[in-house]
């Protein structure tokens, strides 16, 4: 079974090591600011001149299959999906690549560097997030605006 934090902690390191911009957001990001819920995915946010690098940067950790290009927010958020297959346990984990675009321009600047792992993280901050998340509505998404309204944006 893959473990979503050691595939983070690596995601993140190969990102690091091509010097790949990149921020991370969704579920993830709220564990960051102590808000943890269940998530399947690692969401990380990357300028659209960026995503081919971050393709090969995640290519040797296995995440080779890639998606069809999606989007929501009636256009404005585009996402490029790669994933990774353990075949022994059946178990697929995504990486979903948010191209920052106009609509999102606000979202990249409002990143912030947070402590993590016994270093700085580059995350979406609670404002951005809450703005993503408003691009999109869901339920879940709603949830979280309530968690993130509580973060302090000091």
């Amino acid at each position: 079974m893959l473990d979503l934090y050691i595939e983070l902690k690596a995601v993140v390191a190969a990102l690091e090591t091509a010097h790949v911009p990149f921020a991370l957001c969704g579920g993830l990001a709220l564990a960051v600011y102590g808000r943890p819920r269940a998530t399947v995915d690692i969401d990380l946010l990357v300028p659209r001149d960026s995503v081919g690098a971050a393709f090969l940067a995640l290519s040797p950790l296995g995440f080779d299959i890639a998606a069809l290009p999606m989007e929501f927010g009636g256009g404005r958020v585009e996402i490029r999906r790669v994933s990774k297959v353990d075949a022994e346990a059946e178990d697929l984990l995504s990486v979903d690549l948010l191209i920052v675009t106009s609509e999102l321009s606000a979202v990249w600047d409002s990143r912030r560097m947070v402590a993590w792992e016994g270093s700085w993280l580059p995350v979406v901050s609670p404002e951005g997030l809450i703005h993503l998340k408003k691009l999109r509505g869901s339920g879940q998404d709603q949830d979280d605006i309530e968690a993130l309204r509580g973060i302090d944006e000091g």
